[in-house]
C-alpha cells in the first residue's frame, strides 16, 4: 500500500496577467519521494517550486500538508542583502537552524561561513545556502539548480548526502548526471500542464520522444500551417537529438585522434608533427609554463599544442586555477617561466554569463539587432524572428523586455548575441549555468558546428562528455592532466590515481599527465535488411537534404533584402512561411535518414 503524501497540490492554478501559467495541476509527493522537475525554460519550474514551499499562493486550487511536516527551499539565488556574514544569512530567520549544525555542514562542504557576505563569491554564497538548508533537517527538500557555482568535490559531496537523505526531495537542475544518479520519478512540466511518471531522470528523455510522437501523429490530423506553428519547438528537438548522436560519434573519431597525437608514454607535449597541416592547424602554443601567486604554484610545467577544432574543456576544484589557466591559454596572463604562442589570426568571444550586462528594460529586439529587425550571424544577414527561433525563442518574444524573462531566457538570449559574432576562438565559462535541457542540446549542436575552437570550464559532467575532445584536469598542485576525451575519461585516471593502480606518466616533471582510454565510436554491427522503399530512401535522402539546404540559403538571401518588408509585408511573410516550411521538410528528412542509418547499422 503506498504511503500517505506529506504534501498535496489538488487543482491548482496560477495565472500572470492575461493567462494561465499553468492550470489544474495535481502533485502528491510521498514522504520518500526523489523527483525530477524538468521543463523548458519560462514553462514555470521555480514558481511551481514556490507554489509547493508555500512562498506564493496559487489563484486555484487546495494545498495540503501533514502536520509537523518542514518543508525547506534552497532557492536558485538566495537573498544575502542586509547579512554582514554567511553565518548570520544562515541563522536568519524563526526558524534557523542550530549553529553546530550549520558549521558541521559548512566545514564538509569546505566553507567558511565567517566570509563577508558582500564579499562572497558566487560559489562561498551556494555552499552558504546549502549548509542552513541541509542543517534545517527538512521532510521535504526542494532544490532550485543545486549544483550552480559548485565545484565537482561540492556536487559529488552533495550527491553523496542527498542518497543518505530519509525526506524527499524535488529538483530542479541542468545536470544530467545529478539527475540520473539521485531522482527515482520525474514531473514534466510542459506548456502549462504537468506529467508524471515513476521512472527517474535517465528515462525521461524515452518518454518525452514518446509523447512526442503521439502528439506528432495527433497533429497529423491538422492543416499543415498548425502543424508548423503549434509543434516547430517538439519537431525540433526531437531532430535536433537525433542528429546529435550523429555528432557523438563524430565526436569520439575527434578524441581517437587527439589521443593517437599523445606519444605512448602520455606526456604532456602533444606531438607537434612535422607537417606544414599540422603547423598551420596550431591557434594556441603553451611551452612549458608554469605560474605562481605568491608561494602558491598555481600551473606548473604545462606544454599544450591546441588546434583548431579542438573542444578543450577544463575542469577542477574552485581554487584549482582553472581561471588561471584560461587566462594564460588566451593571452590574458602572462606566465612566470615558458610562454604562450597565439595565432595572429585568432579572434576570440567569451561567454562569461553576465546576464547583469543586458539591462532589464531593454527588449529582446535592442540584445540582439540593436533594435533592427536584422542580425549579422556569423557574417550571414537573418531576420530576427528567425533568429529566435533557432534558440528555441518563440518569434513573438521580439518586443518582450528582458526583465520578464526567466533567468534560464536571459542565458539563452545572452547566448544567442554572442553566437552571432565573427570569431575562431569560443571561450565559455560555466554556459550551462540556468539552461534547460532543450537549450543545452542546442549549445551542443552549436558548438559541434563551430568551425573554430573552443575552451570550456565547466562542471557539468554530462555536458562535457557530449562536447569536448580534450579535458584538463586540475588538482590545486600545479599538475594539469591532459586527457583525450570528456570528463568520465579523467574521472577513471583520477580514481585509478587514487587506487594505487599504475597510469601512464609522463616523462617531464610535474606537468605529467595520462592518456585517457577514449571510447571507440559505435561500431556497425551488420547491417540490417531494408525494405526497397527504405533503401531507396537510404540512398536518396542525402541529395534531398542538400537540396533542402539549397533552397534554405535561397530563402535566406531573399528575406535579406532590408526593404523587403517595408515595400511587400505580404510578400516578406510567404517568404518567411515558405522557409519554416523547407526547414521542417530538412528536419524530417534528417530525421529520416538518421533511423535508416539506424537500421543499416544494425
Amino acid at each position: 500500500m503506498a504511503a500517505a503524501p506529506i504534501l498535496s497540490w489538488e487543482g491548482l492554478g496560477l495565472n500572470q496577467g492575461t493567462s494561465w501559467l499553468f492550470r489544474d495541476i495535481d502533485i502528491h509527493i510521498a514522504p520518500r519521494d526523489r523527483l525530477a522537475l524538468i521543463g523548458r525554460n519560462g514553462a514555470g519550474k521555480s514558481t511551481l517550486l514556490k507554489l509547493i514551499g508555500g512562498q506564493i499562493e496559487g489563484d486555484k486550487g487546495k494545498r495540503s500538508i501533514q502536520p509537523g511536516i518542514k518543508v525547506v527551499t534552497l532557492e536558485q539565488d538566495p537573498f544575502f542583502t542586509g547579512f554582514d556574514t554567511l553565518m548570520d544569512f544562515a541563522l536568519s530567520g524563526s526558524d534557523a537552524p542550530e549553529r553546530y549544525e550549520v558549521e558541521a555542514i559548512a566545514g564538509q562542504l569546505g566553507i567558511d561561513m565567517s566570509r563577508k557576505a558582500e564579499s562572497a563569491s558566487g560559489g562561498e554564497r551556494r555552499r552558504a545556502a546549502l549548509a542552513r538548508a541541509l542543517a534545517m533537517d527538512p521532510d521535504l527538500l526542494l532544490l532550485d539548480e543545486p549544483t550552480n557555482h559548485l565545484d565537482l568535490a561540492a556536487i559529488d559531496w552533495l550527491e553523496d548526502w542527498l542518497q543518505r537523505y530519509k525526506g524527499a526531495f524535488v529538483v530542479i537542475s541542468h545536470d544530467r548526471t545529478f539527475l540520473e544518479r539521485l531522482t527515482r520519478a520525474t514531473l514534466w512540466l510542459d506548456r502549462g500542464s504537468l506529467r508524471r511518471k515513476d521512472i527517474g531522470f535517465g528515462g525521461y528523455e524515452a518518454w518525452m520522444e514518446q509523447v512526442y510522437a503521439e502528439e506528432a501523429r495527433a497533429a497529423d490530423k491538422l492543416d499543415a500551417k498548425l502543424k508548423i506553428e503549434a509543434h516547430w519547438l517538439e519537431r525540433g528537438v526531437t531532430a535536433r537529438r537525433k542528429r546529435n548522436m550523429g555528432r557523438l560519434e563524430k565526436l569520439y573519431e575527434m578524441r581517437a585522434t587527439r589521443a593517437a597525437m599523445l606519444n605512448p608514454q602520455g606526456t604532456a607535449k602533444l606531438a607537434l608533427g612535422t607537417d606544414d597541416e599540422a603547423k598551420s592547424k596550431a591557434v594556441i602554443v603553451a611551452e612549458n609554463v608554469s605560474k605562481k601567486f605568491g608561494d602558491r604554484t598555481i600551473i606548473k610545467d604545462f606544454t599544450l599544442r591546441i588546434t583548431r577544432k579542438d573542444r578543450i574543456g577544463v575542469v577542477g576544484a574552485n581554487g584549482a586555477g582553472k581561471t588561471t589557466l584560461l587566462k594564460l591559454l588566451t593571452g590574458e596572463l602572462a606566465p612566470d617561466t615558458g610562454t604562450v604562442t597565439l595565432a595572429k589570426t585568432l579572434s576570440g568571444v567569451m561567454i562569461d554569463q553576465q546576464r547583469s550586462l543586458m539591462a532589464p528594460d531593454k527588449r529582446v529586439r535592442d540584445v540582439l539587432a540593436e533594435g533592427s529587425d536584422w542580425i549579422d550571424v556569423r557574417g550571414t544577414r537573418k531576420h530576427i524572428q528567425g533568429y529566435l527561433k533557432e534558440f528555441l525563442f518563440d518569434p513573438g518574444l521580439v518586443e518582450a523586455r528582458v526583465g520578464t524573462l526567466s533567468g534560464g531566457e536571459r542565458s539563452r538570449l545572452l547566448l544567442a548575441r554572442e553566437f552571432a559574432r565573427l570569431s575562431n576562438l569560443l571561450v565559455l565559462d560555466e554556459p550551462t549555468n540556468d539552461l534547460d535541457l532543450e537549450t543545452l542540446d542546442l549549445l551542443q549542436e552549436v558548438i559541434a558546428d563551430y568551425e573554430g575552437t573552443v575552451l570550456i570550464v565547466s562542471h557539468d559532467r554530462d555536458f562535457l562528455d557530449r562536447t569536448v575532445t580534450i579535458t584538463l584536469g586540475l588538482d590545486g598542485s600545479g599538475k594539469v592532466d591532459i586527457v583525450a576525451g570528456g570528463y568520465a575519461d579523467w574521472e577513471k585516471i583520477r580514481k585509478s590515481r587514487e587506487a594505487g593502480k599504475p597510469v601512464a606518466r609522463s616523462g617531464g616533471g610535474g606537468g605529467a599527465s595520462e592518456a585517457a582510454a577514449t571510447p571507440p565510436p559505435p561500431q556497425a554491427a551488420k547491417k540490417g535488411k531494408l525494405s526497397y522503399k527504405d533503401q531507396r530512401d537510404y540512398e536518396l535522402l542525402p541529395k534531398r537534404i542538400e537540396e533542402l539546404d539549397a533552397a534554405i540559403a535561397r530563402g535566406e538571401a531573399q528575406l535579406a533584402d532590408p526593404d523587403l518588408y517595408a515595400k511587400d509585408p505580404k510578400k516578406f511573410d510567404a517568404l518567411m512561411a515558405a522557409l519554416e516550411k523547407v526547414r521542417a521538410d530538412k528536419d524530417a528528412a534528417e530525421e529520416r535518414w538518421l533511423e535508416l542509418a539506424e537500421m543499416v547499422e544494425g
